[in-house]
């Protein structure tokens, strides 16, 4: 059985209904639920004001509220859809729909789109690219010359800009895509297709990490 949350006081700011949410994205009211739970978790880990900051934001990710992140910055500026600054409970929910298992191939390509359009020009330029791809080796730990990477991002620059217009619409990422699956890989979270099942192990193992700081 899922936690009910019953005291309207308990409320976080942008609180939506469990059922509201449920028939928006793949997720159930048992799960909406639970992802309740794990976002009051995360919103008071710095700050208690119900919110998602950007520093909780890393601090879930990274351990670490202090690391700097392109690719971190991203995920939360496009979860923070409403752009003040912070992430709501609706947003939060709604964003992590994307990673369903579930969720429609169409919404994880075009949110893989917005994260690489970092100056949100409805375009992919080349040099967005290449510090995106920068941002996901620094987070794999992979180290690449520099030569390597101009290679890369060369390569898949070409490939996708059919148009040859010198940057990427929605309509050549689309087709990159679709021709190359495993740029989306990242976008779908195995977890959450059973959060209620897998979040008890997630808390547990959180609060031990918090007991050992």
């Amino acid at each position: 059985m899922g936690c009910v949350i019953s005291k309207k006081s308990e409320r976080t700011p942008g609180y939506e209904e469990p059922n509201i949410l449920a028939a928006a994205t793949p997720f159930n009211a048992s799960e909406v639920e639970a992802l309740y739970v794990l976002f009051k978790k995360l919103s008071s880990s710095i700050i208690s004001d119900g919110l998602i900051h950007k520093e909780e934001f890393q601090l879930a990710l990274f351990r670490n509220r202090n690391r700097k992140n392109l690719f971190a910055d991203r995920i939360f500026d496009l979860f923070d859809m409403k752009g003040n600054g912070v992430i709501e409970f609706g947003e939060f929910v709604r964003s992590l729909a994307v990673f369903h298992p579930n969720a429609p191939t169409k919404d994880k390509i075009a949110f893989a789109f917005r994260l690489y359009d970092l100056r949100n020009t409805g375009y992919i330029e080349r040099e967005e690219l290449k510090e995106m791809v920068l941002a996901l080796l620094n987070e794999s730990d992979l180290v690449l010359t520099e030569d390597v990477v101009e290679t890369i991002v060369d390569k898949a620059f070409r490939e996708a800009d059919t148009k040859d217009d010198r940057r990427i619409d929605q309509e050549e990422w689309v087709d990159l895509v679709l021709k190359n699956p495993s740029l989306i890989r990242n976008m779908t979270l195995p977890y959450l297709k059973d959060i209620t099942l897998a979040f008890p192990s997630f808390i547990v193992r959180s609060e031990c990490e918090d007991s050992e700081v």
